[in-house]
């Protein structure tokens, strides 16, 4: 007998807002899981009601690891509460999910985990809907980022001006964090309603000013919607060369918009960065594709430190990773889909950096040095791929008058594994 999960969203509302065919499954359901604030919505059952041991993933993981053969519920009705993990007696597990179980909820760690061909998903309203309901906003026109299971200086990376936000708390603090960061990043101005316990009896909704917000903490099922006033912030390529702290070891700003161009970010994509230095090519890799990771590679103990500032700073530090030096670290490295070398270029990096890439993987090297312009031509005489010299001259004072002062000409190689 294979076992079969269900999987119910229950909003704010509780009982009274679920379907009939939600009822009706825990209504004939044995087990249920869920946080002791879901349980509580529920009127009196005859199913065995479990909450989540701390941490829930851990707990969450036992019960999808438990198959009907294994552990019992402790008598032949299956009801009563054993503290032992296990289906029904039919095979079925319910459980809890807030809102709309497949957008940022349970339903997709448990699909992730068991298939789908094992779970069923019975949605009710998500909180970013009702909120948008309160609000009068188009959802499909309204970023959404979630402060539940990451940092809250992601929000950072979606700040630009007259953009609408929701953000999905984590608890009852995250409003006057999130006023905090908004100031911190010139986004003061930006308005902020807090929706506390939506479509439920106890619904309020708090509405107020980044820079001036002083609400005590409230509810902490929360949803916190921000109308950006700040800045306009452009996910392209090319910052300026000052947003990024660093020690002078810094890809310039038009060629990092070259490189990153080069890189051609995509869905899902895990990015190599050897030789990271202030990470301006990492971050501006992950802002320009937002289902991004990058493992970055540095030597030098400060620059991982500066790197982790300025990837923080703009908001995707959740998405990176510092490891060690390359190509030490590079083996026990999750196999990469593009690999960008900006410092530390050698024949065994490059050795190291081939074997990893699968085929179809991408190659971006820079070089400055003679030396390592004619390793990347060598490299490219045995490979094939495109070979450049890019040069870059800036208008600069010369006494009273202006000239064109030059940078150290870049010899870039780009070449797909084949």
């Amino acid at each position: 007998m294979t076992d079969r999960f269900v999987v119910i969203g229950i909003g704010a509302a509780g009982w009274d807002g679920l379907g009939r065919r939600a009822r009706d499954e825990l209504a004939g359901a044995t087990t249920i899981y869920g946080s002791a604030r879901q349980l509580d919505l529920l009127p009196a059952l005859e199913a065995d009601l479990r909450p989540w041991d701390s941490p829930m993933s851990t707990h969450l993981a036992e019960v999808l690891a438990t198959t009907p053969s294994g552990g019992t519920d402790g008598d032949d009705s299956g009801h009563g509460d054993t503290g032992q993990d296990g289906p029904g007696r039919d095979g079925t597990v319910h459980i809890l999910a807030s809102g709309d179980p497949m957008f940022h909820g349970i339903g997709t760690t448990i699909v992730r985990a068991v298939g789908a061909a094992r779970v069923d998903v019975i949605p009710t309203v998500s909180s970013a809907a009702l909120a948008c309901a309160r609000l009068g906003w188009d959802l499909t026109d309204v970023g959404i980022v979630t402060a539940v299971a990451r940092d809250l200086e992601s929000v950072a990376d979606a700040l630009t001006d007259g953009r609408n936000l929701l953000v999905l708390s984590r608890d009852e603090t995250t409003p006057a964090q999130l006023a905090q960061l908004l100031s911190d990043n010139d986004f003061g101005w930006s308005s902020i309603t807090v929706l506390e316990q939506l479509g439920g009896p106890a619904e309020r909704i708090v509405r107020g000013i980044a820079r001036t917000w002083s609400e005590p903490a409230g509810d902490p099922l929360n949803v916190v919607a921000i109308s950006c006033i700040g800045p306009h912030r452009s996910r392209a390529p090319g910052h300026p060369d000052d947003e990024y702290a660093n020690d002078g070891q810094i890809t310039k700003q038009p060629i990092r918009a070259l490189t990153v161009s080069a890189l051609a970010p995509s869905h899902r994509q895990l990015l190599w960065d050897i030789g990271s230095g202030s990470g301006s090519i990492s971050i501006e890799w992950l802002r320009s594709e937002p289902t991004g990771r990058v493992i970055a590679f540095e030597r030098d103990d400060a620059r991982s430190a500066q790197l982790v500032a300025n990837a923080t700073r703009h908001g995707v530090r959740g998405r990176l990773t510092v490891a060690g030096a390359a190509p030490e670290s590079l083996s026990t490295a999750p196999e990469p889909d593009v690999v960008f070398i900006g410092g530390g270029l050698s024949t065994l990096v490059l050795e190291a950096v081939w074997a990893a890439l699968s085929e179809g993987g991408r190659l971006v090297a820079n070089a400055v040095s003679l030396e390592n312009q004619n390793l990347l031509a060598e490299w490219y005489g045995r490979h094939g791929g495109s070979l450049r010299r890019l040069s870059v001259e800036t208008a600069a004072p010369l006494g009273t008058l202006t000239t064109w002062r030059p940078a150290l000409p870049i010899v870039q190689w780009v070449v797909d594994r084949s």
